[in-house]
This record gives C-alpha cells, sequence and structure tokens, in this order.
C-alpha cells in the first residue's frame, strides 16, 4: 500500500448484476470533476486483469482496462448534471468483474472548461518541467486537480520559489507549485514541440495550456510567443505575466484529425524563447442523451422502494436499452425520451395494496402482479391508464368488486383482463352473492413420465412378465398424472374456468406393450450413458422409451438414479423437421429449458443437479415446447451453498464445466455453464466445439464476434436478420454469463428464466406493435417470475 492514496486502499466488487450503480446527490447546475479511481491489487488472488465499462447515468463514460495488477487506473471527467443526482455505474462486459476503489468529486468554478457541447474527460494534464517526479493534488491544487510531471531531453527547465497567483484573478488556479516550474527549449531557435495521437477517428479535444513568467526579466529582454497546431497559427501570448498565470484555452473542440501537433515559437521581436508551465488535454463526451422519462422514473423508483424490492434495479430504467430493468419495457423513438410501457412484477413477494404509483405510469400497456399477496381492493385508477391492454391480477389476496371500467374495457375487447384466484373478489357491484365470478384455470395437461428397466431376475415380484429366448430383459414402468378440465362457463362477461383433478394412475408394461407402443422400436430418438431412448405412442400421448443396455457398467445405477429423482418429464421427440425455426421460437425452447432446470435446482426437494445439459437432453414435441430429459447423472446437491465433491468427473466435452473439471467440485452452476453452451448453440447454430485444427468452443469465437460488435453474424445467418437487435443483445449476454469461466461469476438459473421471459416478451411485443389491422386487441400473458436479487458484495 505504500505510496498509495488511503482512498485507493480499499475496494468493492460487483459479482452480481450486469450493471450496479452509485446513486450521489449534488447540486444541480454546478460544475463538477468525478474522478473514478481503481486498483486491483489481486485482492482475489486470481491474477485476472478485469476489464469494463464506466457510465455516467445512461451515457457511456470510459472503458476500465486493468493492465498492471499494480497500477492505478484513475477515470476523470468534468460535467455539469442537468438533476440534483448523478449515477455512476459500473458494467460488467464479460470479460472480468467490475470494481472501484474511489468516487470523488470535487465542485469546479462554472467559468472554467466551458464546452460548446458535451463533457470533458482527462486525457492528459501534466506539471511541465519538474524535476522532482511528484505527484501534486489536493491540498496545494485548490480543485484537487492530479497534476503528473514531464519533462523532455529537448527542454530546459525553469523555476522558481515564489508563490505563483498570490492576488490571481484567474478562474482555473492551477497549483502554485505546479506553476513555479517551466520548460524551455535548450536550442533557444528551436521551438517547443508537444503531441499526441487521436484516440479515434472521431475524438474531439479541448487543449488548456498555462502560461507565467518564472524569471524575472531585464528591461532589455522580452518573451513573446506564437502558438500553431499542425502548422497553422492558432494562439499568440505577449509577454507572459510575472508570477501571474494566464490560460490560453480551446473555446471550441479542436479541428478534428489524426495527430495533433502543437509548437511554440518566440515571436520574431522576442528576445527570450518560449516556456510553458503546464499543460491539460480532455476529449470530448456526448453526455446529451436524456434519460427515460423523469415521472416514470420516479414513480418505478417509489414503486422499488414501498414493496422493498431487492432485484438488480440499478440505474435508468430503460437506458443503455442493453440494461434495461428487469421486468420492464420502455417504448423508444430519436425524439422523445423512452416511456415505461410494460411492468412485470409476477411472484415478486409484493405484499400491501396495489400502489397509487403505477397511476403516474401514463403510457403502461401490460401490468402484471400475479403470484403476490396483495390485499385491498382493485383501484379504480387502473381503468384510467388509457393504454392498458394487458392486466394480470391473478393469484392474490384481493378483495371487493372488480371496477366496473375496467370489465367494460374487458367486455368490449380493449383489455385483457385476468383476475383469477382471488378468493374474496367478485365482480362488479355488490359483492354479496359469491357466484357472481368463477375464478379461471388454464388447461393443464402435465405427464409425468418415469422410465424403470430391469436386469434378468430383476424384481422377481412381477409375476405376469414371461420373456422367453430374451438375452435382455427390458420393462418401463410408466407413471401418468393427468390433470384436466371440465367445464367452462361464463359469469359476469368474464371467461371462467373451472378444474377436476383425476386421480393419478400407475401402469405396467409387458415387453410385448413396449414392441408395440414403439412400433417394434422403429424410432431411436438418441442414446445416453445407461442405453438408447426410442419414440413411442400411448393413445394419443407421445412417449420416450428409454431401454437399460446391459453392458454399460454405469446403466443400471443411472437409471435408477432417473427414476428416484422422479422428475416431472413431458415426453416430446426430438425436432427433425428441416424448416429453419425463427428468432421466438428458439428464445421459447431456451425458456423452456431454463425452467426445466430451474425446476430441479429450486423446485425439487432436496434439489438436484443434473450434471449432463446438452442439446441432445433436450427434447421437443411437435409445436417445439421443450422439456430437459435423461436424469441418469443427476446429483442431488446440498442446500446450504456448498458443493458436492465427486470422485470423477462426468459430462461432455464442451459442456463441462471448466472449473468442475479441474477441482471436481460440482455446484448447480456446472448447470448454468453448460445451459450457457447450450444457449449459444441455439442462437448461432454453431457447434459447442469447432470441429477444426484449432477446436475452437463456441463461447470463444463469440466473445471473438462480441469484440468486433458484431450481433449480426452471431446469430444464425439463416434467419436473414429477422430477429429484434434489442433481445439479440441481451439473450448474447445471458449466454456468455452463464459460460463464465468462474462460477461465481454466473447468474443463478432463476435469473437466466426471468431474462429469456424478458428477451421473449420483448420479441413478441414488437411483432404485436408492427401489427395493423386487428379490431379487437387480445394478448396472452407471458408469465415472468420475478427473483430477488442479492446485493452486490463488499470485498477488501
Amino acid at each position: 500500500m505504500a505510496g498509495l492514496q488511503q482512498q485507493a486502499w480499499d475496494l468493492r466488487s460487483f459479482p452480481q448484476g450486469i450493471r450496479n450503480c452509485y446513486n450521489i446527490n449534488i447540486m444541480q447546475g454546478t460544475k463538477y470533476l468525478i474522478r473514478g479511481t481503481f486498483f486491483y491489487g489481486n485482492y482475489d488472488g486470481l491474477s485476472k486483469l478485469p476489464q469494463f465499462n464506466l457510465h455516467l447515468g445512461v451515457n457511456k463514460w470510459d472503458t476500465v482496462k486493468i493492465e498492471n495488477v499494480s497500477v492505478v487506473v484513475i477515470k476523470e471527467l468534468i460535467h455539469v448534471p442537468s438533476q440534483n443526482y448523478l449515477q455512476v455505474c459500473l458494467v460488467n462486459t464479460g470479460l472480468g468483474m467490475p470494481f472501484i476503489s474511489a468516487i470523488e468529486l470535487r465542485p469546479l468554478n462554472n467559468k472554467t472548461y466551458v464546452t460548446i457541447s458535451g463533457s470533458l474527460a482527462l486525457f492528459s494534464r501534466y506539471d511541465l518541467g519538474s524535476l522532482s517526479r511528484t505527484v501534486y493534488r489536493y491540498p496545494v491544487d485548490v480543485y484537487d486537480r492530479i497534476w503528473y510531471p514531464y519533462f523532455d531531453n529537448e527542454w530546459t527547465s525553469l523555476n522558481t520559489t515564489l508563490t505563483i497567483d498570490s492576488q490571481s484573478n484567474n478562474y482555473y488556479q492551477p497549483a502554485s507549485i505546479v506553476m513555479g516550474t517551466a520548460v524551455t527549449p535548450i536550442n533557444v531557435t528551436a521551438p517547443l514541440d508537444m503531441y499526441w495521437d487521436s484516440e479515434s477517428a472521431t475524438s474531439e479535444y479541448y487543449i488548456y495550456m498555462h502560461f507565467a513568467e518564472v524569471e524575472h526579466l531585464k528591461p532589455n529582454q522580452s518573451r513573446s510567443i506564437n502558438i500553431t497546431l499542425n502548422g497553422n497559427y492558432w494562439w499568440s501570448i505577449s509577454s507572459p505575466l510575472y508570477l501571474y498565470t494566464t490560460t490560453v484555452c480551446s473555446q471550441s473542440a479542436l479541428e478534428i484529425a489524426q495527430t495533433y501537433n502543437f509548437k511554440l515559437f518566440k515571436t520574431e521581436g522576442s528576445t527570450l524563447p518560449p516556456i510553458i508551465n503546464a499543460i491539460e488535454i480532455y476529449s470530448v463526451r456526448n453526455h446529451s442523451q436524456p434519460g427515460t422519462n423523469k415521472q416514470d422514473v420516479d414513480a418505478i423508483t417509489n414503486i422499488k422502494s414501498t414493496y422493498e424490492l431487492k432485484r438488480n434495479w440499478e440505474g435508468d430504467p430503460c437506458l443503455p436499452q442493453a440494461y434495461s430493468w428487469a421486468g420492464l419495457h420502455c417504448s423508444y423513438d430519436s425524439i422523445n425520451p423512452p416511456r415505461i410501457i410494460s411492468l412485470n412484477l409476477s411472484a415478486g413477494g409484493l405484499t400491501g395494496v396495489i400502489s397509487a404509483d403505477i397511476s403516474n405510469l401514463m403510457m403502461l400497456q401490460y401490468l402484471d402482479l400475479s403470484d403476490n399477496s396483495l390485499t385491498g381492493s382493485i383501484p379504480k385508477f387502473l381503468s384510467q391508464l388509457e393504454y392498458l391492454r394487458v392486466l394480470n391480477l391473478e393469484r392474490n389476496q384481493l378483495t371487493g368488486s372488480v371496477p366496473a371500467d375496467l370489465i367494460e374495457r374487458s367486455n368490449n375487447g380493449t383489455l385483457l383482463l385476468r383476475v383469477d384466484e382471488n378468493s374474496s373478489l367478485c365482480g362488479s357491484g355488490s359483492c354479496k352473492e359469491k357466484n357472481n365470478i368463477v375464478i379461471p384455470i388454464s388447461v393443464i395437461l402435465l405427464f409425468i413420465v418415469v422410465g424403470l428397466w430391469l436386469s434378468c431376475g430383476g424384481f422377481g415380484d412381477i409375476r405376469n412378465i414371461r420373456i422367453k429366448n430374451k438375452n435382455l430383459l427390458t420393462y418401463v414402468l410408466i407413471m401418468l398424472m393427468m390433470f384436466a378440465i371440465t367445464t367452462v362457463e361464463t359469469k359476469s362477461n368474464i371467461q371462467t374456468k373451472s378444474l377436476e383433478s383425476i386421480d393419478s394412475m400407475q401402469r405396467q408394461f409387458t415387453y410385448a406393450d413396449l414392441v408395440r407402443i414403439t412400433n417394434n422400436f422403429e424410432t431411436v430418438l438418441g442414446k445416453g450413458g445407461s442405453g438408447q431412448v426410442y419414440q413411442g405412442c400411448i393413445d394419443d400421448t407421445q412417449v420416450a422409451v428409454k431401454v437399460l443396455s446391459l453392458p454399460s457398467v454405469q446403466g443400471y445405477q443411472q437409471f435408477q438414479a432417473e427414476a428416484s429423482n422422479y422428475v416431472s418429464i413431458l415426453s416430446t421427440h426430438r425436432c427433425k423437421n428441416t424448416n429453419i425455426l425463427g428468432w421466438e421460437a428458439r428464445l421459447n425452447i431456451a425458456m423452456e429449458a431454463a425452467q426445466g432446470l430451474e425446476y430441479l435446482h429450486n423446485g425439487c426437494k432436496p434439489p438436484i443437479i443434473h450434471r449432463d445439459v446438452k442439446t441432445t437432453n433436450i427434447l421437443l414435441n411437435e409445436n417445439f415446447n421443450a422439456k430437459l430429459a435423461d436424469f441418469g447423472l443427476s446429483k442431488i446437491f446440498p442446500t446450504d451453498g456448498t458443493h458436492v465433491s465427486m470422485l470423477s468427473v462426468a459430462g461432455i466435452l464442451g459442456y463441462l464445466d471448466p472449473e468442475y473439471s479441474i477441482s471436481y467440485r460440482l455446484t448447480e452452476k456446472s448447470d448454468v455453464y453448460g445451459f450457457g453452451v447450450v444457449l449459444l448453440e441455439i442462437i448461432t447454430s454453431r457447434p459447442a466445439i469447432e470441429r477444426s485444427y484449432e477446436n475452437t468452443h463456441i463461447s470463444q469465437w463469440v466473445r471473438m464476434m462480441l469484440d468486433r460488435g458484431d450481433i449480426q453474424n452471431i446469430v444464425d445467418p439463416r434467419l436473414g436478420g429477422d430477429f429484434n437487435v434489442n433481445s439479440a443483445w441481451k439473450a448474447v449476454e445471458i449466454a456468455m454469463a452463464c459460460v463464465s469461466t468462474t462460477s461465481s461469476n454466473r447468474p443463478p438459473i432463476s435469473e437466466v428464466v426471468v431474462r429469456l421471459k424478458e428477451c421473449l416478451t420483448s420479441e413478441i411485443v414488437i411483432k404485436r406493435e408492427n401489427f395493423e389491422g386487428e379490431s379487437n386487441y387480445s394478448v396472452d400473458i407471458v408469465n415472468m417470475n420475478m427473483i430477488k436479487e442479492s446485493n452486490p458484495l463488499a470485498r477488501a
């Protein structure tokens, strides 16, 4: 820590969430120097140099790239806030965990560092002529600017110990000790030469040169300076004042150039060569992009506070689009600030009444508050949201009557209203008659299929099966649990359905039954470690029949694991259609597969790790609905956040968690890695490992394309660009987070489900917004079960 400022002794890292922000209250209209300090110091013991983005509000400030464990990285910005707060955000770009050591704000004189537009990011600031190699800042600099010493072998140093600017009116007020040294060319006839290369072809710069005479000139001496930029006259200084600062600055951004070359010459009548004491160079940052509509921001912020939501809602709700808040969708155009048009707080743990702040989201079209514990009545202000097209209040504890205006809008087809399973809620008007409203429940058809194969001699108590001349005795036990709806009733013009359950039943099948079910084992769906899987049909239901392969050493144990885990599987078949799956269908498949994993990790008691997540273990039915299959390698894992230690590593190359393969420590994040690879395959239609000389992993290829910002070529080119770029970016970001080499950086599968649902909903919404000609607006709710994200962890 020797030599480091105290503010760099500690840091805070952000292992969770893509964007994490600091909200800082400030004086609106005051010009600030904003400084972020980043000292890695190998605090995590990984010696991996991270890179991430730094944002100010909705605008990118800079990229923080750590290139040396022991070097401090400092980013400075001069900015005039348009609000009474600032948001400094760190954005994870998949190249390492963001962290920050310090954020500092220093108020400046508003007459300094004036630009026509944009903010100023520090490019360089030098104390010229200093021979002490000392870095100066506060208290010697009143604004706490950091001055680095700089000297060139073609120069000679001038200095004074007297105070500079003891009574100066110079607004910039560079430190006296900085202005006490100056440089002049060794060759008195030569110019002072200073230059730098532009950061990019579009970068713009402002320059500030500070002059003070440090020598007491004799009457016959004079010093006058002409300045050129790239060979053209730029400015002139006539006799810098003795012990007082004169600042020369560009009134507008310098003309864009590849290289900027300033030369300081003595004028024809000058007896002394040119001098300069200090220089500052800044590049322009266009931070003029407006954020989300302020009324919407205030409303959603109050909603977050009211319900004490713990999710990663950081920064601006809608911008940048790639980092919009989970559960929100916004409208975007080139003129107006974004507006929130969709809010999904389903399964968000909401309690209390429906917040009145929702009424301030005036452009809201979709509102989902289902699966919470909301109480009280349905407020009338919901009917005053004129653009509202979908309102889902199912499965709460709401009471009283449904407002008549909402029912009227539901009847005329301008609002899809769902209020099922609120036991004390009734239709419009009086609530005396409990029959006014019947709770609608969607049709559910769930088949639980678990196969059990037995070797010869096994389960001898099943006496009704006789097999002759068979080398392999194969049985299957299929347990079917079916739920079906019976009648559909309509009361108070609200569509309703009632539910009847049918007792689950167990059936035993003979080998002859299996031959018939599979049409003599005609269609092979796939092959796993314990045997082949065949397509079959029982009545009108498609099933997958797995046959134990006795030569498989682990087959019987693996199959027993499948049976004992008793995971709900809908029997389906892999898609063999030659048509190209559209983007929406791909997102739906990915979401449903992720839901299967989420059930294993969070729904099973005890929870289960699949251990073999790959594309061939995701089955599709004729409607391309996806289910996770093959649980032969599954393992129960502890719920205390620890891991399962394995004696050997099992899995398929390309899908295998690299951390697990090295440490033999199995966690649920190993499944997340495998799913990330699957998601990349769904997005790109490329294999997990490119069978070439390099054997390139799909994540490496995608990372290479991301570095180019080439989303169009990441997504399967056979789609011909028929996809929403925003949802594509989000899907790729989700996948790349899942395949992080460090398991702690991977999101939980529940977060993956939420974000994939957002991608899918965004795609559906945009398609419907582009559809014209429908007289009645109708849309199905896509449930997005929100999760509570934990706060970022602080690390020293």
